[in-house]
């Protein structure tokens, strides 16, 4: 070993005064949650957006919408933002958390329907139209915020916010046209949370990108290139990364 490695070790682990630092580092290696957070809103989303622009319905709709809905884009995304949380990743907790409870609270509502606890308003339902008002002021919120991220997570959040504009008005006086234009939107931001989930395992998976995410690192959309890189030196621990 070169004295000058030496002695840059020596500087690094020991105080002004020469006493030897005591440290202790605790890996807990996390897989991105924002993977599962991102399927199961792709796939919750899609479901009940392919009702509301009228691909399918009928009147047992409700019963088959919401273990769906509150399972798969409801739990499934909540745990993923809370595993956003132990990862560092503000956007992620709060869209991931926030949508997650959306979408456990909307089962439960299609649940109440589909047992006769409540009767499904026909026509105007402004209960239902004023809860996509917060979403939507939250979710464009996210999705300025997504721009220092990636452009494919901005195209995520920015079709999100833009249905749940729509969606509100569109509940609260009724208007069939404007929620079928909703559930266009929603269909949209469900293909593009599905594509940058893809692109996110695939790149977990191989170790270098498969698929572009529009990343403003160039390495993030070459394919073949590694975007990430974890910190490591030679005499410390390996593999220390934060975020997803």
């Amino acid at each position: 070993m070169s004295s000058a490695l030496q002695q840059h070790r020596a500087m690094a682990t020991q105080p002004h005064d020469g006493t030897p630092y005591t440290t202790t580092v605790s890996l807990r290696p996390i897989a991105a949650p924002s993977i599962l957070g991102l399927f199961g809103f792709s796939g919750a989303t899609l479901i009940v957006a392919a009702h509301m622009a009228g691909w399918y319905g009928g009147s047992k709709t409700d019963l088959y919408v919401f273990p769906f809905a509150a399972f798969f884009g409801g739990l499934a995304q909540f745990a993923a933002g809370m595993w956003s949380y132990r990862a560092r990743d503000g956007l992620a907790t709060a869209m991931h958390g926030m949508w997650g409870s959306f979408w456990m609270a909307f089962g439960v509502l299609n649940l109440l329907f589909a047992t006769g606890s409540l009767t499904e308003p026909k026509g105007a339902f402004p209960a239902l139209g004023f809860w996509f008002i917060p979403l939507a002021a939250i979710t464009w919120s996210g999705a300025l915020a997504a721009l220092g991220e990636s452009l494919g997570l901005f195209a995520v959040l920015a079709t999100l916010a833009t249905g749940s504009t729509i969606a509100a008005p569109a509940l609260w006086t009724g208007s069939a046209g404007w929620e079928k234009v909703a559930g266009w939107v929603f269909v949209f931001s469900a293909g593009f949370a599905w594509y940058v989930a893809t692109a996110m395992m695939l790149a977990a998976t191989a170790g270098k990108t498969i698929l572009p995410l529009g990343k403003y690192k160039r390495a993030a959309n070459v394919p073949g290139e590694r975007p990430v890189h974890p910190i490591q030196l030679e005499w410390a621990e390996p593999g220390v990364k934060m975020g997803q």
